[in-house]
C-alpha cells in the first residue's frame, strides 16, 4: 500500500480510499477542489496500484496498513475519511477494530455483507470478465460489454489492470464479498448510494443502521456506482468541507 500526499501541511486531515479496479487518480479532481483546505492522503490499495506490480491481500490487511500509516503519521487521528465502493469496506473495518479516531467517514457504496455463497465463485469471475475487457477490449465490443459503465470507470480499470491483472481482481472480490460488518465506531458516520444501485446498496445501508442507529444515510437521485463522485466532484468536496 502507498500513500499519496496532497494540500497544506497543518490542514484537517482527509483520507481517500478509492474502489476495486480504480486507481487513487480517480480523486485528482476532488483533490484539485480540497488540497486548499485539507492535507489529503490518498491510498493505493494493493492489486489497484500504478506502476508497480502489486498483489491484493485481504479487507484486513489493507485496513490493518492504514491504521498503522495514521498512528505513525497522524498521531492515530483523522479528520475525515472517505471510502468509495470497495475503499468503504476497508474503512468500514478500520471503524470497526477502533484503533484510531477519526472523526467523520463516509462510506460511499461500501459493501458490507457477504453473498450468497452460490453467487460469490459466479460474480467474482464476472467482474473479473469486465475488468479484463475494459483493459483488452475497445471500440464497439466495450460498447456491446460495458454499455452499464461510464467511461471513466472503464479508463481506471485500463490503467490498473497491468499491474494488478485478474488475480487482484478476483482476490478483491472474494475478500470484500465474504467478510460482514459485525461492529462499527465512530461520532459522525455516513453512507451514501445511487438510486441505480439501490437493489445491492440499500440492504447494506440498513444493516449499517443495525449496527449504528445514528448514521446519516443519503441516497442521490438518478445515480450509479461511483457515479456522484465522478460526475460531481463539487458536490463531494462541498458535503466533505460540511463535515469536517
Amino acid at each position: 500500500m502507498d500513500f499519496k500526499v496532497y494540500g497544506r501541511e497543518g490542514a484537517p486531515s482527509l483520507l481517500l480510499i478509492p474502489g476495486l479496479g480504480v486507481s487513487y487518480e480517480i480523486f485528482l479532481p476532488l483533490i484539485g477542489l480540497l488540497e486548499g483546505d485539507y492535507r489529503i492522503f490518498a491510498v493505493q490499495v494493493d492489486g489497484f496500484t500504478l506502476g508497480q506490480f502489486t498483489r491484493f491481500t485481504s479487507i484486513d490487511d489493507q485496513a490493518a496498513q492504514v491504521i498503522a500509516y495514521v498512528k505513525q503519521r497522524l498521531d492515530g487521528r483523522l479528520d475525515c475519511a472517505y471510502g468509495l465502493s470497495l475503499g468503504g469496506k476497508i474503512l468500514s473495518r478500520v471503524l470497526e477494530r477502533n484503533e484510531i479516531t477519526v472523526d467523520h467517514a463516509v462510506l460511499d457504496a461500501a459493501p458490507l455483507l457477504p453473498l450468497p455463497k452460490w453467487l460469490e465463485a459466479p460474480l467474482r469471475y464476472y467482474q473479473c470478465a469486465n475488468v479484463w475487457t475494459c483493459y483488452h477490449w475497445t471500440g464497439f465490443w466495450r460498447r456491446v460489454f460495458h454499455s452499464h459503465y461510464f467511461d471513466v470507470l472503464l479508463d481506471e480499470c485500463r490503467k490498473v489492470y497491468p499491474y494488478g491483472r485478474g488475480r487482484a481482481v478476483l482476490d478483491g472480490y472474494k475478500s470484500v464479498y465474504t467478510n460482514k460488518l459485525e461492529s462499527i465506531s465512530g461520532p459522525d458516520i455516513h453512507y451514501w448510494y445511487g438510486t441505480l444501485e439501490a437493489f445491492v446498496a440499500k440492504p447494506q445501508a440498513e444493516h449499517l443502521r443495525k449496527l449504528c442507529p445514528d448514521v446519516h444515510v443519503q441516497v442521490f437521485p438518478k445515480s450509479n456506482h461511483g457515479q456522484l463522485l465522478v460526475d460531481h466532484p463539487d458536490e463531494v468536496a462541498r458535503r466533505i468541507k460540511e463535515l469536517a
